[in-house]
């Protein structure tokens, strides 16, 4: 795969011929269930779609029921300091967006995406009922605290605790990744009119991802913060029984693709081979490399892609030497290595920098449901006689979202055509840069409303007390639906570069790299807190996220993840005018 067109071209051909036979089945080589040809009217398109999307919604609100709000779990019922709480936050959401890489390589390579997403889900399903019984049990819990004396949680208290968020970390691994490919499974790629369908499948899946977390951000933040937190993590895991439910229901109409052999394999069979023939001359005519003589790929589920002339030193694992020329006979694939593979290996590689980018950008997105939701602590959050749950905010994000996807579609798409000539307006690359510039502005806005705020407890003398300062809550909505918008340029952006540019067979390990980045910037997000409190604590100094924010410098944490944001965008911009000059 040289180039975005070259994929491109060598999907076209396979169409042309499906599109003429008009045949009753699918061309793109999917099955039923039980690994037979699939009739097309019958099966997959937006028929099967509906159990998908309603899966991956509950899943989501699911998830969010518990991410949203579980910084105040953790300082309100466990008792732990804010830099505590924020860290096990965020290594916990770390931790969810690594798994996906146990998920996918097992769908890629042994079970496939729908078992693998039957098996983990049933895991999931598990750890929401064990946060759950965490959560109600007193015996499994703190006691409450008696004016500031906050008996701390003991070990086991903590043991049941995190098995369950950890166990709901393992589950979440074997469906982020597989959802998405196995919806776009549903569409055939080798029937034109399918394919433009299945353009749009992107769209509704990220909405009803945002559909379950607006659910989650508003409604269940009120009920644990008013009816309890044992109905409120109770709720998710009766969402999460429906999505299992909801997943298998679909089942005699979804479309199965065959899972391909392990990718990780694959790619170390091309460096050890590549080595292995390290004095070999790599011939100018690419067709003298080695490659089946047949329609199809040697690997299960995949396209044959053409030679591209980058990384010229891994084209050495496809050079014939002139012993296995003489016998004719290729039997080690750890030895020589067909183009099509090589070239997975090279997709991976040009991604790489562009991947890396991400990384800053979800590190911002932590914030959300950390550093916003401790801010929005200690201000104003009352209307009249009405509270609101500080994490409820999130729920603006959400809207942001919902409200940006028609505006992108219907208004920004049609603009940006007219000077960029190209039919979605903004190429994947350009749409992802624009969501990590407004990402860097979301940080600015927070840092502008914590200047406000500290101003605010100097003058009224509240510095020394961990109270509320009088400033409306409502103050934070720029940053939460500045937050929204990026996420439209950037992670759609970002499902939808990974999954056209990735090989047909590894679709699930590209989905969980792209999930990875947010796994990176969670930990990032753990590490910059950690290095914030080391440097700024020294002396006795209260630091700039005490667990009384009032007397601390919560803002300049927010300025420096807006500098590294503006840092990111300078280097993803010399990835991506590299990466497009290689795929034109």
């Amino acid at each position: 795969m040289g180039s975005v067109e070259e994929h491109s071209s060598l999907l076209e051909d396979g169409l042309i011929q499906q599109d003429e036979s008009n045949g009753l089945y699918t061309g793109d080589g999917s099955v039923d269930i039980k690994g037979n040809p699939i009739l097309k009217q019958k099966t997959g398109n937006w028929k099967a779609c509906p159990f998908i999307l309603g899966t991956e919604c509950c899943e989501r609100l699911a998830y969010y029921g518990i991410a949203t709000n579980l910084v105040t779990y953790l300082t309100s019922k466990l008792h732990e300091g804010n830099v505590s709480a924020a860290r096990n936050v965020t290594t916990w959401s770390g931790t969810c967006y690594l798994t996906p890489l146990i998920g996918a390589v097992l769908a890629d390579t042994c079970w496939g995406r729908y078992w693998t997403i039957a098996a983990f889900s049933s895991i999931y399903f598990i750890g929401m009922c064990a946060l759950t019984l965490s959560a109600s049990i007193p015996a499994l819990k703190p006691a409450e605290c008696v004016g500031s004396l906050c008996p701390p949680a003991t070990p086991a208290q903590y043991a049941v605790f995190f098995f369950g968020l950890y166990l709901i970390a393992l589950g979440t691994g074997g469906i982020k990744p597989c959802v998405s490919s196995f919806g776009a499974d549903q569409f055939d790629d080798t029937d034109s009119k399918e394919r433009v369908k299945k353009g749009s499948f992107f769209n509704w899946f990220y909405f009803s991802i945002n559909i379950g977390a607006l659910i989650s951000s508003s409604f269940l933040v009120y009920i644990q913060d008013n009816a309890g937190w044992g109905l409120g993590f109770g709720i998710p895991a009766l969402f999460m029984g429906i999505a299992i439910a909801s997943f298998f229901s679909g089942t005699p109409l979804y479309r199965f693709q065959r899972p391909g052999g392990s990718p990780i394999t694959r790619m170390c069979q091309v460096l050890v081979a590549s080595f292995h023939k390290w004095n070999l001359e790599v011939p100018l005519d690419s067709s003298l490399l080695y490659e089946t003589p047949d329609k199809h790929s040697a690997i299960e589920g995949s396209r044959k892609l053409e030679h591209s002339d980058e990384l010229k030193c891994l084209d050495k694992a496809a050079v014939l030497s002139e012993a296995e020329m003489k016998s004719g006979d290729f039997p080690n694939p750890w030895r020589l290595c067909t183009v099509t593979q090589v070239e997975e290996l090279k997709i991976l590689i040009r991604m790489f920098p562009i991947w890396a980018t991400g990384i800053v950008f979800s590190a911002v997105y932590a914030q959300m449901s950390t550093m916003f939701v401790e801010q929005g602590m200690l201000m104003d959050t009352t209307i009249g006689s009405f509270t609101i749950p500080p994490a409820s905010l999130s729920s603006f994000d959400v809207i942001s979202v919902i409200c940006w996807v028609p505006i992108y579609d219907r208004i920004v798409v049609p603009i940006a055509r007219k000077f960029t000539g190209k039919d979605r307006g903004f190429s994947d690359l350009q749409r992802m840069g624009i969501g990590l510039f407004i990402s860097m502005l979301s940080m600015t806005a927070a840092a502008l409303v914590e200047i406000k705020r500290l101003q605010l407890a100097k003058e009224l003398g509240l510095t020394g007390e961990a109270v509320a300062v009088p400033i409306s809550i409502f103050w934070q909505i720029p940053q939460y639906m500045l937050v929204g918008a990026s996420e439209v340029f950037t992670f759609i952006g970002q499902i939808e570069f990974f999954y056209e540019e990735s090989p047909d067979a590894m679709r699930s390990l590209c989905s969980a790299l792209s999930l990875l980045t947010t796994s990176l910037g969670n930990y990032l997000s753990s590490f910059i807190l950690t290095m914030v409190t080391y440097f700024t604590t020294t002396g006795g100094k209260p630091g700039w996220i005490p667990d009384n924010l009032n007397e601390g410098h919560l803002d300049y944490f927010f300025w420096l993840l807006a500098g590294l944001s503006f840092l990111n965008i300078l280097v993803y911009v010399s990835c991506a005018r590299k990466y497009k000059q290689k795929a034109s």
